[in-house]
């Protein structure tokens, strides 16, 4: 499989609102960290999450977390 574009080295710390969104798994969207079709044509695909209440996250940029979409500090070893 293709590797992921790094979009940043840090996480999207973000106050979301509840309901599903997309996360963006290629790092090419213009949107980030969230999914704008930019992985069209190639191997990736957005993975959906949903928050059940409105709540602060932090969302992966570099791609290379474990516990997508959320942030583990990966990117500190890149």
């Amino acid at each position: 499989m293709a590797e992921p574009t790094i979009a940043a080295k840090k996480p999207a710390v973000l106050e979301l609102e509840a309901g599903n969104y997309w996360w963006c798994t290629c790092g090419q969207s213009a949107n980030q960290p969230f999914c704008d079709g930019g992985h069209k044509g190639t191997d990736f695909t957005p993975q959906k999450f949903t928050l059940e209440e409105k709540r602060t996250v932090a969302l992966c940029q570099c791609k290379y977390t474990e516990n997508a979409p959320f942030c583990d500090g990966k990117h500190a070893q890149l």
